[in-house]
């Protein structure tokens, strides 16, 4: 335990969330309450109880019985199962003691030792509360952490009659459609329905369905009767006029093939000619379509009520399933982190049939589904903790950029440029200037592999390198610029040449009468130590004199160099 002394109620925070919680004292907490509290903040997202702290945020003090609270974590340990760690701070606010205690989240489900499980959450006004925590919502978070697989479990109630055969045979044409594992159709029902995880035995040594089975060659009726969360809906808005709106409970593979049949009408494609070729240019890449609905019906949580919606308006596709990312895996590395399905006996089924990406790198398709057509990198910014949402621009493609993606690829025999390569081109397109640390952020990564990217992408000659290489930036090339009519936005962003500075400086001088450092670090948009060695430079050669040491130091005109 250690102490705190912070003075003044700055230290404490203004209100209660999802992640403090504020517990008076004045009348003895009672141990049982205090520990259920901490469980209930454990299960969630961690955080801090504060003890002595009314509701409001004004802090009261803590009971005499709390002055010393050294055996509180032995406390807490003792009455929690498994053993919850917590870390205890005395503060003095204002003269007033209260205690922060800190709580870790837990990767496994805590309870008390009389059997309670508690979550917090969130209500309508936006203040949180303690929730008895379910046996659903122990399974879902269970999923979300990679503790359980609930597509590997079977169906209450579910029987192998519940399987449709017309469902298998769209099984096996889709194997062949999109390249699954051929093995799977040298197997009968009984071996197939094994190698894909769609039944399991029950001790009595009985073959009933699982939920992957279930979801893949169910019955509609049987779907609707034992698996109630499964349902998915494809809308269409215009303005504020709905034009198509549907909900279906339909298996899986037969779910995808509807979804694409409707979404087809409403995704028209030009074609352009690109040297003796001609690319079709779609409204939304069908790769990427296809990849973002099968990753939100396969990686949804089956534990939670709620609908896939596949929506498309006049801001884009945008695609929504619930439950949020699994842990692990967050917005900051999606397109590096290592696979971590939410449910992987499904997600590994759909893998052999061919359906999503064999290598689990489908958030790659998407992107490149996008980036390759010059369109906005997918956008997942309204993910939260219990939807994920994926949303995909429907602007004009950028042609004269698409041209130079496939003439590159052309002249790699066909090869697909890296995800990387396209993110970072994409990235420089956008915001025009960038360097390696920002260029990383944007592929999810770090500085070395952005490195490594960006000078392929030089060497290629479409990418240009700008600056030292301690504080060096990148621009699209110049035949890049030149390919899009845009010759002068080269010139602004590639920056000036050392002559250019030069007379930048020596123009500011004459003007002013003078010029500092920092002068020249904003004038040529240099970094400290170019900006000191340009001045030395102009000093050596006799057109500026210099007067003070240091940071006192400035520059004047030489004789030679009039005001």
């Amino acid at each position: 335990m250690s102490t705190e002394h912070t003075g003044t109620w700055p230290g404490l925070p203004l209100t209660e969330t999802l992640t403090i919680e504020f517990k008076s004292d004045r009348k003895r907490l009672p141990d049982d309450d205090l520990v259920e509290a901490l469980v209930c903040l454990a299960n969630t997202e961690g955080g801090e109880l504060w003890l002595g702290v009314e509701d409001d945020g004004t802090p009261t003090g803590l009971h005499p019985a709390h002055q010393s609270l050294a055996g509180l974590p032995g406390l807490v340990a003792a009455k929690t199962s498994p053993s919850l760690t917590v870390t205890v701070n005395v503060l003095e606010l204002s003269g007033t003691t209260v205690a922060k205690i800190i709580v870790p989240k837990s990767t496994t489900e805590v309870a008390t030792t009389a059997g309670v499980y508690l979550r917090r959450r969130l209500k309508q006004d936006g203040t949180p509360e303690c929730v008895p925590m379910l046996p659903h919502d122990r399974l879902s978070r269970a999923g979300r952490f990679g503790l359980a697989d609930a597509s590997a479990q079977p169906v209450a109630g579910a029987t192998l009659a519940d399987f449709d055969p017309l469902e298998r045979e769209r099984l096996r044409q889709a194997v062949r459609q999109y390249g699954g594992d051929r093995v799977l159709l040298e197997l009968d029902d009984e071996a197939l329905d094994g190698a894909l995880g769609f039944t399991t035995r029950t001790p009595a040594g009985e073959r009933v369905p699982t939920l992957s089975g279930l979801l893949v060659i169910g019955r509609e009726s049987a779907l609707r009767e034992l698996l109630p969360t499964h349902e998915f809906a494809f809308q269409v808005l215009a303005r504020e006029t709905v034009t198509f709106n549907e909900f279906r409970r339909y298996p899986l593979l037969k779910a995808l093939e509807w979804l694409e049949t409707n979404f087809r009408p409403y995704n028209p494609e030009k074609e352009i000619q690109i040297g003796l070729f001609r690319v079709p240019v779609p409204k939304v890449d069908l790769g990427a379509f296809r990849e973002g609905v099968a990753n939100a019906l396969v990686h949804r949580d089956y534990h939670r009520l709620g609908a896939v919606h596949v929506r498309l308006d006049d801001q884009g596709l945008t695609v929504s399933n619930p439950g949020g990312l699994v842990e692990g895996v967050t917005l900051n590395n999606l397109l590096t982190t290592e696979p971590r399905p939410r449910n992987p006996a499904l997600a590994d089924a759909m893998k052999r049939i061919g359906i999503v990406e064999r290598s689990g790198r489908g958030v790659d398709k998407i992107y490149r589904g996008m980036l390759r057509f010059g369109r906005p990198e997918p956008d997942y910014s309204r993910t939260d903790a219990n939807n994920v949402v994926l949303q995909l621009a429907t602007v004009d493609a950028d042609e004269v950029f698409l041209q130079l993606v496939v003439e590159q690829e052309n002249r790699q025999s066909g090869k697909s440029l890296p995800i990387d390569s396209l993110i970072v081109m994409a990235a420089l397109r956008e915001q025009r200037r960038l360097n390696i640390e920002e260029l990383a952020r944007h592929i999810h990564s770090d500085t070395g592999r952005a490195r490594r990217t960006v000078e392929q992408l030089v060497e290629a000659g479409l990418a240009q390198p700008h600056g030292s290489a301690r504080n060096r930036s990148y621009t699209l090339s110049a035949s890049v610029y030149r390919a899009q009519g845009g010759e002068v936005a080269y010139t602004l962003q590639a920056g000036f040449t050392s002559l250019d500075h030069e007379l930048r400086v020596l123009n500011h001088a004459r003007h002013h009468g003078r010029v500092r450092r920092r002068d020249v670090i904003a004038l040529c948009q240099l970094s400290t130590d170019q900006a000191a060695k340009l001045l030395q430079r102009l000093k050596e050669a006799g057109k500026l004199a210099q007067h003070g040491e240091r940071r006192g130091a400035f520059y004047t005109p030489t004789e030679n160099e009039p005001l």
